[in-house]
Protein backbone atom coordinates (compact mmCIF):
# COMPACT_ATOMS: atom_id res chain seq x y z
CA UNK A 1 0.00 0.00 0.00
CA UNK A 2 1.26 3.48 -0.87
CA UNK A 3 2.05 5.62 2.18
CA UNK A 4 2.40 9.36 2.57
CA UNK A 5 4.56 11.11 5.13
CA UNK A 6 5.43 14.52 6.51
CA UNK A 7 8.20 15.57 8.86
CA UNK A 8 7.38 16.25 12.49
CA UNK A 9 9.64 17.76 15.12
CA UNK A 10 10.14 15.28 17.95
CA UNK A 11 12.66 17.31 20.00
CA UNK A 12 14.48 20.63 19.83
CA UNK A 13 18.13 20.22 18.86
CA UNK A 14 19.12 23.55 20.43
CA UNK A 15 17.79 22.30 23.78
CA UNK A 16 19.95 19.17 23.45
CA UNK A 17 22.98 21.30 22.59
CA UNK A 18 22.45 23.36 25.74
CA UNK A 19 22.22 20.18 27.81
CA UNK A 20 25.43 18.83 26.30
CA UNK A 21 27.37 22.04 26.89
CA UNK A 22 26.17 22.17 30.49
CA UNK A 23 27.37 18.68 31.41
CA UNK A 24 30.09 18.58 34.08
CA UNK A 25 33.29 16.64 33.22
CA UNK A 26 32.31 13.75 35.49
CA UNK A 27 28.87 13.33 33.85
CA UNK A 28 27.58 9.92 32.80
CA UNK A 29 29.43 9.04 29.59
CA UNK A 30 26.37 7.40 28.05
CA UNK A 31 24.39 10.60 28.63
CA UNK A 32 27.05 12.58 26.76
CA UNK A 33 26.93 10.04 23.94
CA UNK A 34 23.11 10.19 23.88
CA UNK A 35 23.10 13.98 23.46
CA UNK A 36 25.72 13.80 20.70
CA UNK A 37 23.67 11.17 18.88
CA UNK A 38 20.51 13.27 19.15
CA UNK A 39 22.28 16.31 17.70
CA UNK A 40 23.71 14.29 14.84
CA UNK A 41 20.34 12.69 14.00
CA UNK A 42 18.37 15.94 14.21
CA UNK A 43 14.92 16.32 15.75
CA UNK A 44 12.77 15.66 12.66
CA UNK A 45 11.04 12.30 12.19
CA UNK A 46 8.57 11.05 9.61
CA UNK A 47 4.88 10.89 10.52
CA UNK A 48 3.55 8.32 8.09
CA UNK A 49 0.10 7.06 7.12
CA UNK A 50 -1.58 4.98 4.39
CA UNK A 51 -2.74 6.96 1.38
CA UNK A 52 -5.97 5.00 1.18
CA UNK A 53 -8.17 2.66 3.16
CA UNK A 54 -6.81 -0.91 3.42
CA UNK A 55 -8.62 -3.98 2.17
CA UNK A 56 -10.78 -4.62 5.21
CA UNK A 57 -11.92 -8.06 4.08
CA UNK A 58 -8.32 -9.23 3.85
CA UNK A 59 -7.53 -7.83 7.29
CA UNK A 60 -10.55 -9.50 8.90
CA UNK A 61 -9.66 -12.80 7.22
CA UNK A 62 -6.10 -12.56 8.54
CA UNK A 63 -7.11 -11.47 12.07
CA UNK A 64 -10.56 -12.99 12.51
CA UNK A 65 -10.84 -12.36 16.27
CA UNK A 66 -9.81 -8.69 16.13
CA UNK A 67 -12.81 -7.25 14.29
CA UNK A 68 -13.55 -4.40 16.72
CA UNK A 69 -10.03 -2.93 17.06
CA UNK A 70 -9.45 -3.38 13.33
CA UNK A 71 -12.57 -1.38 12.55
CA UNK A 72 -11.40 1.43 14.82
CA UNK A 73 -8.00 1.47 13.09
CA UNK A 74 -9.72 1.58 9.70
CA UNK A 75 -11.89 4.50 10.84
CA UNK A 76 -8.78 6.43 11.84
CA UNK A 77 -7.15 5.68 8.48
CA UNK A 78 -10.30 6.70 6.61
CA UNK A 79 -10.37 10.09 8.36
CA UNK A 80 -6.72 10.87 7.67
CA UNK A 81 -6.41 9.45 4.14
CA UNK A 82 -6.54 11.98 1.30
CA UNK A 83 -6.01 14.83 3.74
CA UNK A 84 -3.13 16.76 5.26
CA UNK A 85 -4.04 15.52 8.74
CA UNK A 86 -1.90 13.05 10.65
CA UNK A 87 -3.50 9.78 11.65
CA UNK A 88 -4.84 9.71 15.21
CA UNK A 89 -5.42 6.35 16.88
CA UNK A 90 -6.94 6.22 20.36
CA UNK A 91 -4.74 4.15 22.72
CA UNK A 92 -6.12 0.63 23.00
CA UNK A 93 -6.04 -2.26 25.44
CA UNK A 94 -6.41 -5.82 24.14
CA UNK A 95 -7.71 -8.22 26.80
CA UNK A 96 -7.48 -11.96 26.26
CA UNK A 97 -5.75 -15.20 27.17
CA UNK A 98 -2.09 -15.75 26.21
CA UNK A 99 -1.22 -16.94 22.72
CA UNK A 100 -4.26 -15.67 20.80
CA UNK A 101 -2.36 -13.18 18.66
CA UNK A 102 -2.46 -9.86 20.56
CA UNK A 103 1.18 -9.02 19.88
CA UNK A 104 0.89 -10.14 16.26
CA UNK A 105 -2.05 -7.77 15.89
CA UNK A 106 0.14 -4.87 17.06
CA UNK A 107 2.87 -5.80 14.57
CA UNK A 108 0.26 -5.97 11.83
CA UNK A 109 -1.06 -2.52 12.76
CA UNK A 110 2.47 -1.12 12.41
CA UNK A 111 2.77 -2.76 9.00
CA UNK A 112 -0.62 -1.41 7.97
CA UNK A 113 0.33 2.13 8.97
CA UNK A 114 3.75 1.85 7.33
CA UNK A 115 5.65 2.51 10.56
CA UNK A 116 7.81 0.57 13.02
CA UNK A 117 6.90 -1.05 16.30
CA UNK A 118 8.57 -1.54 19.67
CA UNK A 119 7.79 -3.90 22.55
CA UNK A 120 7.87 -2.78 26.19
CA UNK A 121 7.42 -5.96 28.29
CA UNK A 122 5.98 -4.95 31.65
CA UNK A 123 6.61 -8.36 33.25
CA UNK A 124 10.39 -7.80 33.13
CA UNK A 125 12.41 -7.10 36.27
CA UNK A 126 13.33 -3.71 34.78
CA UNK A 127 9.71 -2.78 34.03
CA UNK A 128 9.86 0.02 36.58
CA UNK A 129 12.16 2.01 34.30
CA UNK A 130 11.33 0.62 30.88
CA UNK A 131 9.01 3.42 29.80
CA UNK A 132 10.49 6.54 31.35
CA UNK A 133 14.17 5.64 31.71
CA UNK A 134 16.27 5.98 34.86
CA UNK A 135 18.19 8.94 36.20
CA UNK A 136 21.72 9.33 34.83
CA UNK A 137 22.91 9.57 38.43
CA UNK A 138 22.23 5.88 38.89
CA UNK A 139 24.76 3.20 37.98
CA UNK A 140 23.68 1.38 34.81
CA UNK A 141 21.17 4.14 33.97
CA UNK A 142 19.73 4.27 30.45
CA UNK A 143 16.92 5.91 28.48
CA UNK A 144 13.45 4.37 28.44
CA UNK A 145 11.85 2.46 25.58
CA UNK A 146 9.71 5.39 24.43
CA UNK A 147 12.71 7.72 24.18
CA UNK A 148 14.84 5.13 22.38
CA UNK A 149 12.10 4.31 19.88
CA UNK A 150 11.62 7.94 18.85
CA UNK A 151 15.24 9.11 19.01
CA UNK A 152 16.85 6.06 17.38
CA UNK A 153 14.03 5.38 14.93
CA UNK A 154 12.88 7.04 11.72
CA UNK A 155 9.25 7.71 12.62
CA UNK A 156 7.34 10.08 14.88
CA UNK A 157 4.38 7.66 15.03
CA UNK A 158 5.71 4.19 15.85
CA UNK A 159 3.45 1.55 17.38
CA UNK A 160 4.54 0.96 20.99
CA UNK A 161 3.23 -2.21 22.62
CA UNK A 162 2.89 -2.16 26.40
CA UNK A 163 2.95 -5.92 26.74
CA UNK A 164 1.29 -7.60 29.75
CA UNK A 165 0.44 -4.30 31.37
CA UNK A 166 -1.43 -6.20 34.08
CA UNK A 167 1.86 -7.84 35.19
CA UNK A 168 3.59 -4.52 35.96
CA UNK A 169 4.83 -4.41 39.51
CA UNK A 170 6.87 -1.81 41.32
CA UNK A 171 8.06 -0.89 44.77
CA UNK A 172 6.18 1.46 47.02
CA UNK A 173 8.35 4.37 45.87
CA UNK A 174 7.88 3.94 42.13
CA UNK A 175 4.89 3.24 39.90
CA UNK A 176 6.08 1.44 36.72
CA UNK A 177 2.96 2.65 34.92
CA UNK A 178 3.24 6.23 36.13
CA UNK A 179 4.65 7.52 32.83
CA UNK A 180 1.56 6.30 30.97
CA UNK A 181 -0.69 8.83 32.68
CA UNK A 182 0.93 11.58 30.65
CA UNK A 183 1.94 9.52 27.60
CA UNK A 184 -1.65 8.47 26.87
CA UNK A 185 -2.95 12.06 26.95
CA UNK A 186 -2.35 14.02 23.74
CA UNK A 187 -1.56 17.37 25.42
CA UNK A 188 0.91 16.07 28.01
CA UNK A 189 2.45 13.55 25.58
CA UNK A 190 3.73 16.50 23.53
CA UNK A 191 6.22 17.33 26.29
CA UNK A 192 7.24 13.96 27.75
CA UNK A 193 10.59 14.05 29.55
CA UNK A 194 12.64 10.87 29.86
CA UNK A 195 14.36 10.68 33.26
CA UNK A 196 17.72 9.79 31.71
CA UNK A 197 18.04 12.46 29.00
CA UNK A 198 15.83 15.11 30.63
CA UNK A 199 14.96 16.60 27.24
CA UNK A 200 11.26 17.05 26.29
CA UNK A 201 10.19 14.87 23.37
CA UNK A 202 6.90 14.89 21.48
CA UNK A 203 5.22 11.49 21.86
CA UNK A 204 1.77 12.69 20.81
CA UNK A 205 1.82 10.74 17.51
CA UNK A 206 2.77 7.38 19.06
CA UNK A 207 0.22 4.61 18.50
CA UNK A 208 -0.28 2.81 21.82
CA UNK A 209 -1.36 -0.84 22.08
CA UNK A 210 -1.48 -2.40 25.54
CA UNK A 211 -2.07 -6.10 26.10
CA UNK A 212 -3.29 -7.91 29.21
CA UNK A 213 -4.85 -11.16 30.33
CA UNK A 214 -7.05 -9.47 32.90
CA UNK A 215 -8.03 -5.85 33.51
CA UNK A 216 -8.48 -6.33 37.27
CA UNK A 217 -4.93 -5.24 38.11
CA UNK A 218 -4.92 -2.16 35.89
CA UNK A 219 -5.64 1.18 37.62
CA UNK A 220 -8.97 2.72 36.68
CA UNK A 221 -7.43 6.07 35.58
CA UNK A 222 -5.40 4.18 32.96
CA UNK A 223 -8.39 2.18 31.78
CA UNK A 224 -10.23 5.47 31.26
CA UNK A 225 -7.50 6.52 28.82
CA UNK A 226 -7.81 3.36 26.71
CA UNK A 227 -10.31 1.82 24.32
CA UNK A 228 -10.73 -1.63 25.86
CA UNK A 229 -11.40 -4.68 23.66
CA UNK A 230 -12.17 -8.20 24.85
CA UNK A 231 -10.40 -10.51 22.39
CA UNK A 232 -11.86 -14.00 22.22
CA UNK A 233 -9.81 -16.95 20.99
CA UNK A 234 -10.44 -17.54 17.28
CA UNK A 235 -12.99 -20.25 16.47
CA UNK A 236 -12.12 -23.26 14.32
CA UNK A 237 -12.74 -21.37 11.08
CA UNK A 238 -10.58 -18.52 12.34
CA UNK A 239 -7.77 -20.88 13.35
CA UNK A 240 -7.93 -22.52 9.95
CA UNK A 241 -7.63 -19.12 8.29
CA UNK A 242 -4.63 -18.17 10.46
CA UNK A 243 -2.87 -21.48 9.75
CA UNK A 244 -3.39 -21.09 6.00
CA UNK A 245 -2.00 -17.56 6.07
CA UNK A 246 1.03 -18.56 8.12
CA UNK A 247 1.78 -21.50 5.84
CA UNK A 248 1.65 -19.25 2.78
CA UNK A 249 3.72 -16.56 4.47
CA UNK A 250 6.50 -18.96 5.48
CA UNK A 251 6.47 -20.73 2.13
CA UNK A 252 6.58 -17.52 0.11
CA UNK A 253 9.35 -15.91 2.16
CA UNK A 254 11.89 -18.70 1.53
CA UNK A 255 13.58 -19.89 -1.62
CA UNK A 256 12.97 -23.51 -0.65
CA UNK A 257 9.24 -22.78 -0.35
CA UNK A 258 8.77 -23.07 -4.12
CA UNK A 259 9.23 -26.84 -3.78
CA UNK A 260 6.08 -27.12 -1.67
CA UNK A 261 2.44 -26.76 -2.82
CA UNK A 262 0.64 -23.45 -2.36
CA UNK A 263 -1.86 -24.92 0.08
CA UNK A 264 -1.48 -26.97 3.24
CA UNK A 265 -2.67 -30.57 3.28
CA UNK A 266 -6.11 -31.08 4.89
CA UNK A 267 -4.74 -33.40 7.60
CA UNK A 268 -2.06 -30.92 8.70
CA UNK A 269 -4.57 -28.09 8.62
CA UNK A 270 -6.97 -30.05 10.85
CA UNK A 271 -4.23 -30.60 13.43
CA UNK A 272 -3.21 -26.95 13.44
CA UNK A 273 -6.73 -25.88 14.37
CA UNK A 274 -6.10 -27.57 17.72
CA UNK A 275 -3.31 -25.21 18.77
CA UNK A 276 -3.03 -21.54 19.58
CA UNK A 277 -1.93 -18.98 16.97
CA UNK A 278 1.28 -18.34 18.94
CA UNK A 279 2.38 -21.95 18.36
CA UNK A 280 1.52 -22.23 14.70
CA UNK A 281 4.57 -20.57 13.15
CA UNK A 282 7.00 -22.79 15.06
CA UNK A 283 5.03 -25.92 14.20
CA UNK A 284 4.68 -25.10 10.50
CA UNK A 285 8.35 -24.15 10.12
CA UNK A 286 9.40 -27.42 11.75
CA UNK A 287 6.97 -29.34 9.58
CA UNK A 288 8.57 -28.01 6.40
CA UNK A 289 11.92 -29.37 7.58
CA UNK A 290 10.43 -32.72 8.62
CA UNK A 291 8.80 -33.14 5.22
CA UNK A 292 12.08 -32.34 3.45
CA UNK A 293 13.97 -34.87 5.58
CA UNK A 294 11.34 -37.48 4.71
CA UNK A 295 11.89 -36.81 1.00
CA UNK A 296 8.45 -35.32 0.48
CA UNK A 297 7.38 -32.01 -1.08
CA UNK A 298 4.20 -31.70 0.94
CA UNK A 299 3.64 -31.07 4.63
CA UNK A 300 1.51 -33.81 6.17
CA UNK A 301 -0.02 -34.22 9.61
CA UNK A 302 2.85 -36.42 10.81
CA UNK A 303 5.32 -33.63 10.10
CA UNK A 304 3.86 -31.47 12.86
CA UNK A 305 6.01 -32.06 15.93
CA UNK A 306 3.90 -33.48 18.79
CA UNK A 307 4.21 -31.80 22.17
CA UNK A 308 2.69 -32.21 25.57
CA UNK A 309 -0.02 -29.95 26.87
CA UNK A 310 1.29 -27.77 29.67
CA UNK A 311 -0.09 -27.66 33.18
CA UNK A 312 -1.76 -24.38 32.24
CA UNK A 313 -4.01 -26.20 29.81
CA UNK A 314 -2.34 -25.44 26.51
CA UNK A 315 -3.67 -27.66 23.73
CA UNK A 316 -1.13 -30.12 22.35
CA UNK A 317 -0.99 -32.86 19.78
CA UNK A 318 -1.12 -36.47 20.86
CA UNK A 319 -0.08 -39.23 18.47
Amino acid sequence: MIAVAAYKSVYAVDEVERKLKGLPPEAHEQLRHTYARMIEAGGQRLAIKPAELPDRDTLHHELPNFTEPLEDICRSVALAANSRDAIEVTPMLLLGEPGIGKTHFARRVAQLLGTTWALAPMNALTAGWILSGSSSQWKGARPGKVFETLVQGDFANPVVVIDEIDKAAGGAQYDPLGALYSLLEFDTAQHFTDEFAEVPIDCSAVVWVATANDAAGIPEPLLNRLNVYEIDPPDEAGLRSIAERLYSSIRNSHDWGAAFPETLSPGALDLLTKCKPREMRRLITGAFGAAKLAGRREVLAQDLTPHQASKRGRIGFVQ
